[in-house]
């Protein structure tokens, strides 16, 4: 029998996992949720979008992603609790605009097997961030 406590659910956390299923794919923060909350008049306080982040983050329905001690983290809606389809993504990071792209590039497998295959090495994909300007950031900074 399943426990009432945790099939419980507010009609904040249906609103909320309704928007995190609309985002899939893409990365989002709390203020970022939070902001989008307040423009459809429907606020749901900080607290209460950590809390119900960090639950999705324990059940696997999202991930988390922690860049570095200066950027805020970063989540993404998986959907579901054994996503190991989606372990062969990586991440671009853009030291300038600060924006995170999810990269799906059959090119990076060659070097994950290679670090493992010659270095025994398992490199972890969804915790493998590549530095530099994505084309938004570079194409302005050509023109200036």
């Amino acid at each position: 029998m399943e426990n009432a406590k945790t099939s419980y659910r507010t009609k904040q956390q249906d609103l909320l996992l309704a928007y995190l299923k609309s985002t899939r794919g893409r990365h989002f923060t709390v203020e970022e949720v939070r902001a989008h909350f307040a423009s459809a008049q429907a606020a749901i306080g900080v607290a209460t979008i950590y809390r119900h982040l960090e639950k999705l983050v324990a059940e696997g329905t999202v991930n988390k992603y922690i860049i570095d001690e200066n950027s805020a983290a970063c989540f993404e809606y998986t959907g579901c609790c054994d996503c190991g389809a989606d372990e062969q993504h990586f991440h671009l990071k853009c030291e300038s605009c600060g924006r995170l792209i999810h990269l799906e590039c059959d090119e990076l497998a060659l070097i994950r097997d290679h670090l493992q295959k010659e270095h025994g090495f398992v490199l972890n994909p969804l915790r493998t961030v590549f530095y530099g300007k994505c084309a938004d950031c570079a194409a302005s900074k050509q023109e200036e």
